[in-house]
């Protein structure tokens, strides 16, 4: 792979440093023997969209998940190309160790849209990491998958990076919110969330039965504590502290990407994703070409927005409606969940279902086409 040099400059960093939980589920734990990459994303930039990048200059075409006010499309903050390549991040605050001011850093999106453009497998993103000038600008835990079974996570910073195989994990995932493994004991954040994750998936990985609408419907929509014991989602109270949960008042997307089986057409792989707020969002599928991507999740309305994540984004205004005061930190259960079966995660359940099997339904049919013309 040719030398690719990582020119950034500080304008176009739009903050990317918040924080994310993510998982990498082996073939073997999910339901159709196809690889997951999941990403529940967290931003300051509540307003997000889908948009495919078409192939030009020798690039792949790709399809990134980016900030609405990105209108170039620069930093993709999760997406997946043409071979099959997927990548997502969650940033990371215990690797940095060096004297680089914070307004250099955060270009963890960069760094992945030019991933998206050339790389087809993770031995690719390696040699691609270790191709970059120094320093490198990020912070992160880099996950991806490829077409060829393969999974894993990058903790990187500025100069070095730690690998950890998919492969090595016995029990086929790996999980990362706001710190890395590789980096100093204790620091960063995002530990209880880490074993609000691993808790709430633990039934699924047993029976060996994980989907994409575990993560979309179950994971990013559960008010589960782990450190409290307790799951506030159906709980008798109206108000709750929105303090490590999954799902968070700065929660813009929850992101599946679910890979192919190995030998299977890349083109099959497919994402998922519920946009604005999970626990208020309709599922979408997306895919690759001209027309993959629904135009309610694409940049097309004012000032870039996608008319989807604005609708979603109105709904989590009215769970998080207190203003005055520290108001921002509450969210109101009741209105995702009531005993009346009318609130809005409720509502979105069969909906998403729906939206589910019609998406598995053209799957059936590309896949069917596709073997016809061989």
């Amino acid at each position: 792979m040719k030398k690719f040099i990582l020119t950034i400059l500080a304008v176009f960093t739009i903050g990317g440093a918040y924080a994310c939980t993510s998982a990498i589920i082996a073939a073997k734990n999910t339901v159709n023997g196809r690889p997951l990459l999941w990403k529940h994303r967290d931003t300051g930039e509540e307003n997000n969209k889908v948009e495919r990048i078409p192939a030009k200059d020798g690039n792949m075409e790709y399809i990134g998940l980016y900030n609405a006010s990105d209108t170039a499309c620069r930093e993709a903050w999760m997406g997946y190309n043409s071979a099959g390549f997927a990548i997502m991040n969650t940033a990371s605050y215990n690797l940095k160790d060096d004297t680089i001011s914070a307004n250099r850093m955060d270009k963890e999106g960069f760094l992945m849209a030019r991933a998206l453009q050339v790389c087809r497998t993770m031995g690719d993103f390696k040699a691609f990491l270790d191709t970059l000038s120094r320093p490198m600008f990020v912070e992160a835990n880099f996950g991806v998958i490829d077409a060829h079974g393969n999974g894993g996570y990058f903790e990187t910073n500025n100069y070095t990076y730690r690998m950890f195989d998919l492969a090595d994990s016995p029990d086929g995932i790996l999980t990362r919110t706001n710190y890395s493994y590789s980096g100093r004991k204790d620091e960063g954040y995002g530990y209880i969330r880490e074993q609000n994750l691993k808790e709430t998936l633990a039934p699924y990985l047993k029976e060996q039965k994980v989907t994409p609408a575990v993560f979309t419907e179950e994971i990013s929509r559960r008010f589960y504590h782990s450190l409290m014991c307790k799951d506030f989602t159906n709980c008798d109270e109206e108000w709750v502290v929105d303090q490590d949960f999954i799902p968070r008042r700065s929660s813009t997307a929850t992101t599946v990407i679910e890979g192919v089986l190995q030998g299977e057409d890349p083109s099959l792989t497919t994402m998922w994703i519920g946009i604005g707020y999970p626990p208020c969002s309709e599922i979408r599928y997306v895919w690759l070409g001209e027309n993959g991507v629904p135009a309610d999740l694409r940049g097309l309305g004012k000032n870039g927005h996608s008319e989807l994540c604005d609708t979603v984004v109105a709904r989590k205004h009215d769970v998080f409606s207190i203003k005055r005061g520290s108001g921002k930190s509450y969210v109101n259960i009741a209105k995702m969940y009531n005993a009346e079966g009318t609130g809005y995660s409720q509502l979105m359940k069969a909906k998403n279902e729906a939206i589910y099997r019609e998406g598995y339904e053209k799957l059936a049919q590309r896949r069917k086409e596709l073997s016809n013309k061989k």
